[in-house]
């Protein structure tokens, strides 16, 4: 009988602290270890293409309908392209470059603006397009 005493005075108790800890430790992990998605700011209608490669940059630029030219969700100058992707360049030295043209814009804007990244000293410059 004593020993049955025993075992009913007995109270179960379930730690949840390591659960709890360990909980958090991940979802830190997740956090800093998710990659964000850039965007250029302006929505653009890219011209179709036969082929096509999925790139990871780390300057984003869009050239609107209107030749407004988008970098980080900042408005910016043709002139001015330069400075802002050296900045950007300055976060991330490998990053290469995409261009996000509307079709409707002028070539010229998209020509000024290869110039602009490559006197930034950016080498790796592609052009977005949709695939056809």
């Amino acid at each position: 009988m004593a020993f049955k005493r025993r075992e009913e005075e007995e109270d179960v108790d379930v730690n949840m602290t390591p659960l709890l800890d360990i909980v958090f430790i991940m979802l830190i992990f997740f956090i800093v270890t998710s990659t964000f998605v850039k965007e250029p700011g302006q929505d653009v209608i890219r011209p179709p293409a036969v082929t096509s490669t999925d790139q990871k940059p780390a300057i984003l630029v869009a050239i609107t309908a209107d030749n407004e030219i988008w970098i980080n969700k900042e408005e910016v100058e043709v002139d001015s392209v330069r400075f802002a992707a050296e900045r950007l360049r300055a976060e991330n030295p490998k990053g290469g470059a995409v261009i996000q043209a509307d079709a409707d814009s002028d070539a010229q804007y998209l020509v000024d603006v290869l110039d602009q990244l490559q006197a930034a000293g950016v080498r790796q410059i592609a052009v977005a397009t949709e695939e056809d």
